[in-house]
């Protein structure tokens, strides 16, 4: 099978271990930076192009996008979709996924618990935002913002106002959260793969920050989830369309809140920390799929 990995970064743990799982599974792989790809678009001719050459005879792409590139990233997943090149994560899913409020709204309505939300840019009326969130203390942050940068703790309302009055004069769109205490700086992530949970990690701050991801300094240990967890990742998994993904959780007096799908989850402090081959599980499932993709195609024409 020829499987194609979109990534910017060949170096990338999660894209080495990939490419390196699937050669030992004996296929053919390789690694396309999808910013230098270009497509040529005109009737029942789709083409990507990349470093002068058409990439057409792909069974698979796994795409890898980067949250700065998703527009442009996820132009070049549609046109490989056009192609009918099976792909782990549809463009559709990845837009969905990158855009918080879009998340949170496709989420609710799918029954997925969510913390309090309130999403707004122009309005003045910050008391009833705050009301709306729950009250002070509150989680403040950029709709687009991505690995707990644009986020911002206010702990009284005062505060929560200063800062939305800012996003206000920058006409910046922001989400309005309510803080769960008894979740302040911890996290849970579960590794999703074909509708199970492969993997599952807990991170927490460990300089007092209330935020726990890995990239602001977090530490991860291994986590064994509840039946609730485990039915609330697959559940949000499967409303975000996505079969292979990060569902990052907190935990409340109410229950698991999800917080984000992610499309592009690292497999790295996952596999390092609980040994588990997520890798493999991904590339089994890619096999299975793309090769049934493919048979139907086949029967179809």
């Amino acid at each position: 099978m020829r499987i194609a990995i979109l990534s910017k970064g060949a170096a990338n743990y999660t894209t080495k271990r990939l490419k390196e799982v699937a050669l030992a599974r004996g296929h053919d792989v390789s690694i396309i930076n999808y910013a230098q790809c270009y497509v040529s678009i005109e009737k029942n001719l789709p083409v990507v192009r990349y470093r002068g050459k058409s990439l057409n005879d792909f069974d698979a792409i796994v795409p890898r996008i980067a949250q700065s590139y998703t527009k442009y990233g996820t132009a070049m997943v549609r046109q490989f979709e056009s192609q009918d090149i099976y792909t782990t994560a549809s463009s559709l899913a990845i837009n969905r996924s990158r855009d918080k409020l879009r998340a949170y709204q496709v989420l609710a309505k799918a029954g997925v618990a969510i913390p309090k939300t309130v999403f707004a840019r122009e309005t003045a009326n910050f008391e009833d935002v705050i009301e709306l969130a729950g009250g002070a203390p509150l989680i403040i942050k950029v709709a687009r913002g991505t690995h707990g940068n644009g986020v911002v703790l206010a702990e009284t309302p005062k505060a929560a106002k200063a800062v939305m009055q800012a996003f206000y004069v920058e006409g910046v769109n922001f989400l309005v959260q309510e803080f769960v205490k008894e979740s302040a700086g911890e996290d849970i992530r579960a590794l999703i793969v074909g509708g199970r949970v492969v993997a599952s990690v807990k991170r927490q701050s460990l300089d007092g920050d209330f935020r726990s991801n890995t990239h602001q300094g977090g530490a991860g240990s291994a986590v064994k989830l509840t039946e609730e967890e485990v039915k609330t990742a697959i559940k949000a998994a499967k409303a975000m369309g996505l079969s292979i993904c990060g569902v990052d959780m907190m935990r409340s007096s109410r229950g698991p809140l999800v917080l984000e799908v992610n499309s592009s989850a690292s497999l790295k402090t996952p596999e390092l920390i609980t040994g588990r081959d997520v890798a493999s599980k991904i590339i089994e499932y890619i096999e299975l799929n793309a090769k049934r993709r493919n048979k139907k195609d086949k029967v179809g024409a």
